[in-house]
């Protein structure tokens, strides 16, 4: 296990009825700008629950950010914060509102000509507004870390900055009711890659880490399907909140390597056709444990074991069945798994591939040997 320095220092409020607890959690006389995305929030109760704890509050809405939040999008809420004179964002939805709510924070007291840079051009972060968080879909684990990832036409970035971490988040397992049965399954198989990313690299003598991703993995298998048959479950969604955050707040990638190359493609499939974040990456993880079989050998075979009880036979033939184990999961959630499945042919591959070039993402992986040619061959896997 590598050296380390792990910090996290937001503060969650979970279980049923949390939202009230915005009141307490918001600074007295803070001017708040409330961030949401489609309008669920005022169908499903939560938006009057705000406003409610909101009370007390000098504050204003900010609704239409997209799913993959767009740049433009949340210029408009810039140019809102700065005239408005705000100084502290709640945002209110999923990790897509979370993270344009991120870059709103950081994009609003940036000092240069034009915030893009914070995405394209990695430009530092040196001040960000104050923010907080209300969830409403876990998928992503963006109420507890310092990611975020933008659109703007054909590019899907990321940025990085501890000041842009949420002050606090309110999970409350009853705002996910009201989901549909597509975003319980891209939330569950999300934050199943987000384990996988950080796990299936090379064995690195760090087992408290590796257990503790197990223990996710196999949590989000048991409880992801029962989601969707018995969707009022509020125990399961309870679990599934909790997991989805604990995927990625950092603690299990402590020392350890990670890889990312999974997400990095999918970014290119969701920029460029409109596949839905979650299934971008159902698509590329069994094709990219194909390709990199090799490379992931011994994690591979532990994941057999660990997670799928396969520890019988042959290690090639444990590995195929890993593999097929992990395809069949994303089939019972309802999701993709392959490029046909999302009606695209060899014929994206090379939009893809030049995509990964352009923004110079390459190369990918725990070890930085995923190339172009590796990425074509791992789309190639992946037709199918």
């Amino acid at each position: 296990m590598d050296n380390f320095v792990y910090e996290n220092p937001t503060r969650i409020h979970f279980g049923s009825g949390q939202i009230a607890a915005l009141a307490e959690a918001i600074p007295t006389g803070a001017r708040v700008l409330m961030l949401y995305g489609g309008g669920s929030i005022k169908s499903n109760g939560v938006y009057d629950q705000v406003a409610a704890a909101l009370a007390g509050f000098d504050w204003e809405a900010f609704g239409g950010i997209e799913p993959n939040p767009r740049y433009d999008t949340l210029m408009r809420a810039v140019e809102r914060v700065r005239a408005g004179g705000f100084d502290y964002l709640l945002a209110v939805g999923g990790g897509s509102v979370i993270d344009g709510s991120k870059f709103v924070a950081a994009a609003a007291c940036y000092a240069g000509d034009d915030p893009w840079a914070i995405l394209a051009e990695q430009a530092p972060v040196r001040e960000a507004l104050p923010l907080g968080c209300v969830l409403t879909l876990p998928a992503t684990g963006s109420e507890t870390n310092i990611n975020a990832v933008v659109t703007r036409a054909e590019r899907k970035l990321a940025f990085y900055s501890p000041l842009v971490r949420p002050r606090f988040a309110i999970l409350d397992p009853a705002t996910t009711l009201s989901l549909a049965p597509r975003q319980i399954a891209n939330g569950v198989v999300d934050a199943f890659v987000h384990v996988i990313e950080q796990y299936l690299t090379y064995p690195a003598d760090a087992r408290v880490q590796d257990r503790f991703a197990e223990g996710l993995l196999l949590t989000l298998i048991e409880t992801g399907p029962k989601a969707l048959d018995d969707p009022n479950d509020l125990t399961l969604r309870a679990d599934i909140m909790w997991a989805a955050s604990l995927a990625l707040n950092g603690l299990i990638g402590c020392g350890v390597p990670q890889d990312w190359a999974t997400h990095r493609i999918g970014h290119e499939l969701t920029a460029h056709f409109g596949i839905d974040h979650g299934r971008s990456l159902t698509i590329v993880l069994p094709a990219l444990m194909q390709a990199r079989r090799a490379a992931k050998r011994d994690k591979l075979l532990q994941y057999a074991e660990r997670v799928f009880g396969i520890d019988q036979g042959e290690p090639e033939a444990r590995i195929d069945q890993a593999i097929a184990q992990t395809r069949a999961f994303f089939q019972r959630m309802g999701v993709e798994t392959s490029l046909a499945d999302a009606g695209l042919d060899a014929t994206a591959i090379d939009t893809l591939v030049a995509g990964l070039e352009d923004n110079h993402l390459l190369p990918l992986g725990e070890r930085g040997d995923i190339g172009s040619a590796e990425v074509r061959a791992i789309l190639e896997g992946a037709l199918r």
